[in-house]
């Protein structure tokens, strides 16, 4: 099997230790950047649906400040967002490179996107589940706990796998910059050094990681669907 591998993937086999290192790195990012991404996108969604007109909690001008904002970091390509973010990176996280300089851009990324897709899964609750809660006398924190998030878990499980997929993608991209992971791995030695198998390998890995989270995401989806 070794031979096999080594015939195969040889600069692969040279570099295990880079390799299983990248890997590691990717999934720091996925996990950190992920997360906290999760927490502060969901809050804005909230704050999105509950705020806009018609909402439970409507205030017209905190929606349009926050509809602007989310646009405007949504519209910056995240390359350019990466090399922006640079000082900012560097004051809150005391570097700008590794995996600790990519948290800060991947989050600011990540959590507009997010926003938007809590945002669409909550508009589509049935009104007249909102209705029959105030009628109950129901609270505006009650309706966002028991109406909002209760009845759409399968929607807001649907929007973080796309998020998180596409945050894969921003990790591999973080790489070009020297955030490490597969990225770095692959454009370092698959790109700059023509090792091709690096490439494919790395092609492969980030992959079956986007499907692992797709199956995931497809099974909490279901089970939680009415």
């Amino acid at each position: 099997m070794e031979e096999f591998l080594n015939d195969v993937m040889p600069n692969i086999m040279d570099k295990i230790p880079v390799f299983y290192k990248s890997i590691k790195e990717t999934l720091q990012m996925l996990a950190w950047s992920g997360s906290i991404s999760f927490v502060l996108g969901l809050i804005l969604g909230v704050v999105l649906i509950v705020t806009k007109k018609g909402g439970v909690l409507q205030n017209t001008f905190v929606y349009q400040i926050l509809d602007k904002v989310i646009n405007f970091f949504r519209s910056i390509p995240f390359i350019i967002l990466l090399a922006a973010l640079i000082p900012f990176t560097r004051k809150i996280m005391g570097t700008a490179i590794g995996v600790k300089g990519a948290i800060v851009p991947l989050i600011v990324g990540t959590v507009p996107f997010f926003a938007r897709q809590i945002e669409a899964a909550l508009s589509e609750i049935n009104p007249g589940l909102i209705e029959a809660a105030q009628s109950m006398g129901s609270g505006p924190i009650e309706i966002i706990f028991r109406v909002y998030l209760k009845e759409c878990i399968s929607g807001i499980a649907r929007a973080t796998t796309i998020t998180a997929i596409s945050l894969i993608g921003l990790t591999a991209m973080a790489g070009a910059v020297g955030a490490g992971g597969l990225g770095d791995f692959a454009i370092r030695f698959g790109y700059q050094r023509n090792q091709i198998d690096v490439t494919y390998v790395s092609v492969i890995v980030l992959v079956v990681l986007v499907t692992v989270i797709q199956i995931i995401g497809n099974i909490i989806a279901k089970k939680s669907a009415h």
